[in-house]
């Protein structure tokens, strides 16, 4: 795949994901209490994802909390927190820049809920970023699940992304993920297209 260029017309749409918190079906009782369920309040891009309108606070070494964290359904067999960098030095957190999922060696963080605390030992990363492809859609871009692109945004400040995973499965559909500092600095937000320029 190497120094392939995609047609300029195939163009990807943005998704801009704020921080957020992926929780446990125990911890969601420590949270909010014995027989708490995660409410919906609306569904995400991704199929079978929501948002929910469960809220956390968040805190590092600091002690200065980061509140009104959204959890994200569904739950998770593993708690998952996901920040931007800037909310690192709020936090004084060192998280890994990962795949969702890949949590090993990842920075602790405190979770707390109206009805109690979660400390994770490990969990919190920032997400890296990564292009949703169902398997028609890879294979129309001549991807493959766990290849790497770059990514070029045409927004007030003209960007390139790098190493951008590409992330093919049957239940995705297409769209790029990025954090609210990527979005930032290259102004762009929710709704934007970017293309793939070289895999």
């Amino acid at each position: 795949m190497k120094g392939m260029v995609v047609k300029m017309s195939n163009k990807v749409l943005v998704e801009t994901s704020a921080r957020h918190v992926h929780i446990t079906e125990e911890q969601i009782e420590i949270l909010f209490g014995a027989g708490a369920k995660l409410t919906h309040k609306k569904d995400l891009s991704q199929p079978g994802q929501y948002a929910c309108k469960e809220l956390l606070t968040i805190v590092g070494p600091s002690l200065r909390p980061i509140e009104n964290v959204r959890v994200l359904g569904p739950l998770r067999k593993q708690s998952q927190v996901e920040i931007s960098r800037t909310d690192s030095f709020v936090l004084k957190v060192k998280p890994p820049v990962r795949e969702s999922g890949k949590l090993d060696g990842s920075a602790g963080i405190t979770i707390i809920g109206p009805k109690g605390v979660v400390s994770l030992a490990e969990g919190c990363i920032i997400a890296n970023r990564h292009i949703h492809m169902s398997v028609e859609e890879g294979a129309a871009f001549g991807l493959k699940d766990g290849d790497y692109v770059t990514v070029e945004a045409d927004g007030e400040r003209r960007t390139r992304f790098y190493d951008v995973q590409v992330r093919v499965n049957e239940a995705f559909r297409l769209e790029m993920h990025i954090d609210t500092d990527d979005a930032n600095a290259a102004g762009i937000g929710n709704g934007a297209k970017v293309r793939i320029v070289e895999a």
